[in-house]
């Protein structure tokens, strides 16, 4: 950004550090920072987060106890304790192991092959989550962008994410009918869709499986997994799969190819039908496209309107 030369030029020091410092944590360093808010590393195996985004409840950690007392074959987050300072939640939780799987595709380019040992990390994954039951307390979560719990008045899953897809579209729809052609009949379309899908298992739904929320150790193993929290409820696993094989690869040159390939890879391993997919992957565009912006110099509504446009379920017949 240019910066007009009568206006003189600060650096603004991050207070976080000297903050954790001045209540026992010396080495307390930025480590990274996401949708929700800035991660400090406070070393003895612990982090801090400093939420700018909508902060965690007690809700929020009884979902955590229920994720965490099934066993996975990874960590998850655990909160040990939350304080407020200046208005802002800060959160005290376990470090979890790991490096991120790779790095967000904003920021680095995937290659046109996604490794093997990339997509065996997402199906495993995918599969251990399989394991935990939804919970009253995930039930009871609402999304980025809605205020009520998802499945508030519902028994089903489906019938839950149909009714958030026609609040979300009636938010801000026109400024996503203007870039998508047929808007308002594809919306029907998809409440039709998820409508007419049968009932699932209902298991934890985490909803942002993007690269970095994955750690892995050496061999590519994953190790832990975090963020829960931007799309985390009770639902049918095959909406996990879906979201995730759309969101691996957002915004790569062959992006389009990795979704494809990962919607075709789920769909054969973990025995979820296409339809079902390419439908749940219509309504999570229809439900966060104007959670950061609602032109094309956003990145994530330009993404979500390009989603839409080529969506087999969403576009007409």
């Amino acid at each position: 950004m240019e910066i007009s030369r009568s206006v003189e030029t600060r650096h603004v020091a991050d207070p976080w550090p000297g903050y954790f410092a001045g209540r026992g944590h010396p080495e307390a360093r930025r480590i990274g920072a996401g949708v929700e808010g800035v991660v400090y590393g406070l070393g003895a195996g612990r982090v801090a987060k400093v939420w700018t985004g909508r902060p965690p409840t007690e809700l929020t950690r009884r979902v955590y106890a229920d994720i965490a007392a099934h066993g996975l074959p990874f960590a998850t987050p655990e909160i040990l304790d939350v304080q407020e300072h200046q208005g802002t939640v800060v959160t005290y939780e376990r470090e979890l192991p790991g490096l991120p799987m790779r790095g967000d595709s904003a920021h680095e380019e995937y290659e046109r092959e996604l490794p093997v040992r990339h997509k065996n990390t997402l199906l495993a994954v995918l599969r251990a989550l399989t394991s935990v039951p939804g919970t009253d307390a995930m039930r009871r979560l609402t999304v980025q962008g809605d205020d009520r719990p998802l499945w508030q008045g519902h028994d089903r899953f489906q019938d839950a994410l149909a009714a958030l897809v026609a609040r979300a579209a009636a938010r801000h729809g026109a400024a996503l009918a203007a870039r998508v052609p047929g808007f308002d009949a594809g919306v029907e379309r998809t409440l039709n869709a998820l409508r007419s899908l049968p009932d699932a298992p209902v298991t934890a739904i985490h909803g942002d499986l993007v690269p970095p929320n994955i750690h892995v150790d050496a061999t590519g193993r994953p190790v832990a997994v975090l963020d829960f929290g931007f799309y985390t409820t009770a639902g049918d696993p095959a909406f996990e799969a879906a979201v995730t094989a759309a969101v691996c690869d957002m915004y790569g040159p062959h992006a389009q190819e990795h979704t494809a390939e990962l919607t075709r890879l789920f769909a054969q391993e973990l025995g979820y039908s296409p339809a079902a997919l390419t439908t749940y992957q219509a309504a999570y565009a229809l439900t966060t496209y104007d959670l950061f912006g609602l032109d094309d110099s956003d990145g994530h509504f330009r993404w979500c309107a390009g989603q839409l446009r080529r969506n087999p379920v969403f576009g007409p017949a």
